[in-house]
């Protein structure tokens, strides 16, 4: 059974926890597909993660639905494709997870501060639990994760 990781922010935004997260995805040897909820989003992030850090590179692209996409290690979508033969899929700014063949690790990223988006983090769990090894990540003051189930 597949693993879905559910990461609850509550300390730090997105833009400074995924860059973590996607460089111990690449750590371990494995290529990650980001799923974003929208194409300006995912522009944003794209961004972002070209800039996080003056001492870090984080290889990755923006799906330009091509023959490039398949050389990224990280590449960033709006939509269902794989295009990298990711082994890891992250579900971030409201892109839903849902069941899919072919990954090790799914990961769903969600704002704890957007009362809707933990509504619907909380439906999603009960939805899927049937079908993934769920566990629920939780931020603490200092930014660190805490396993809460």
């Amino acid at each position: 059974m597949t693993d879905l990781l559910f990461y609850h922010l509550e300390t730090r935004p997105l833009d400074s926890v995924l860059p973590m997260l996607l460089e111990k995805t690449l750590e371990r040897g494995w290529r990650a597909v980001v799923e974003v909820g929208s194409r300006e989003r995912l522009e944003v992030l794209d961004s972002a993660l070209w800039t996080y850090s003056d001492d870090a590179f984080l290889p990755h692209g923006a799906a330009t639905r091509t023959e490039t996409d398949a050389e990224q290690p990280v590449i960033l979508t709006d939509d269902e494709t794989n295009p990298n033969a990711a082994t890891v899929r992250f579900f971030v700014d409201r892109a839903t997870p849902r069941p899919v063949e072919g990954y090790e690790r799914l990961v769903y990223i969600f704002n704890g501060h957007d009362p809707d988006a933990v509504t619907e983090a909380r439906q999603i769990w009960r939805d899927l639990k049937p079908q993934f090894n769920l566990t629920y990540w939780q931020q603490d003051q200092d930014g660190r994760w805490s396993k809460k189930a």
